[in-house]
């Protein structure tokens, strides 16, 4: 049993509890208030006013699949070879020993939806793992949590190289089109049988993997910068009747009345860095105040390695800098992202029940780009102080 006490706490799910004590048990919260009363037998520590935040959720990166400081050898996030892979899994790909895990769990990232890049048209399953471990199959909380998707210039340019389709965005989008009809067939068929092995369909790896986008187990991860892209995903998942994410979104703030229409969530970045491509001409920090304003659910996120996964608070700091209110630049790496991915019932706030994922800065994040790290806890275990 693990209790920190005087913190300036910052729950995500009400008032800012100055002086208050966070008590953990078993991996979960157990008590959070003014007056926690611990066990005898607790360990206490004193966190001598500091911010206590929830751990951060980066909703969209590709950690542990393209590793650091290695080429070929380490690049595990792009199967381009068929614009076609569903029943990829990121899980299978991942390296829990790469460094940028041990840093994201020091930069108080806690938890990391994370999977198959953007060169296939669809490109596999994203898995939502902690941060903090030497096992993949311990860290995972969902081994299949979105199916990833990719408009624009990616599939383009990959498939360009390979003198094959899609070599256009009209073909990406019939791809994705005729895989999502041959799903929908697929599960129609699975349905009529009732069970009955012999009128079941012949079993196919790839339809069994898109099966869980048509019955609405998980959603579409569609990578989209560009306006028209975006709503080229959102057309295509009307068309079908299934769930969304929309991710990037880079233009999102010249379309947000649009949007907010749709009611479909946003994941938005990464914005720090070079327009290294066209579709990344219109990129701004101000894409987040702007939803916000209009009313779209949003998150923020690295896409790392593209922006290292421990440098996501910078990122909310940087929109915070572009007119962000600093609650909603929190909620955007916590709560958020733990609501869009659907794990807000553990993840995303200090509240009880919840998996007792804490991060403790020693200066203000958003204000103050020395502030540090002084603590990580992830399920109830310090596994990182600052010396």
């Amino acid at each position: 049993m693990l209790l920190i006490k005087n913190g300036n706490i910052h729950t995500m799910a009400g008032e800012v509890i100055e002086g208050g004590s966070v008590l953990m048990e078993g991996g979960k919260i157990k008590a959070v208030g003014k007056e926690v009363v611990a066990p005898l037998d607790a360990e206490i520590i004193d966190v001598e006013g500091r911010m206590v935040l929830p751990g951060f959720i980066d909703a969209h990166c590709h950690v542990g699949l393209f590793e650091s400081a290695i080429g070929f050898e380490g690049d595990d996030g792009n199967e381009a070879t068929d614009p076609v892979t569903p029943q990829i899994r990121g899980i299978d790909g991942i390296n829990p020993m790469d460094e940028t895990l041990r840093e994201a769990y020091e930069g108080g990232v806690t938890t990391a939806a994370t999977g198959p890049g953007s060169a296939n048209v669809i490109g596999g399953q994203f898995a939502l793992i902690k941060t903090y471990g030497n096992r993949v199959d311990n860290m995972v909380l969902d081994d299949s949590i979105a199916m990833k998707i990719a408009f624009g210039e990616n599939p383009k340019r990959v498939y360009n190289n390979l003198k094959k389709s899609p070599m256009t965005r009209m073909a990406t989008a019939s791809i994705l089109r005729e895989t999502l009809f041959k799903a929908k067939a697929y599960v129609e068929k699975q349905n009529r049988a009732e069970g009955d092995l012999s009128k079941m369909p012949d079993f196919d790896m790839k339809m069994e993997a898109m099966a869980r986008v048509i019955r609405k187990e998980i959603p579409l991860k569609a990578h989209a910068h560009r306006a028209d892209d975006i709503f080229t995903a959102l057309r295509i998942a009307k068309e079908f009747d299934v769930d969304i994410t929309l991710d990037h979104c880079t233009e999102g703030h010249l379309i947000a009345d649009e949007l907010v229409k749709d009611g479909k969530p946003a994941i938005i970045g990464p914005t720090f860095g070079d327009k290294s491509k066209f579709e990344l001409k219109n990129k701004s920090f101000d894409t987040p105040k702007v939803l916000h304003e209009a009313g779209v659910k949003f998150a923020i996120m690295t896409d790392a390695p593209v922006i290292p996964l421990d440098k996501l608070v910078l990122c909310a700091a940087w929109a915070a800098n572009a007119g962000l209110d600093e609650e909603e630049a929190f909620k955007s790496i916590t709560i958020n992202p733990a609501e869009i991915l659907g794990v807000d019932n553990r993840l995303g706030s200090i509240e009880n029940g919840k998996d007792a994922d804490i991060v403790v800065f020693n200066g203000h994040p958003l204000r103050d780009i020395r502030a540090k790290v002084n603590m990580t806890i992830i399920d109830g275990k310090v596994v990182y102080r600052e010396s």
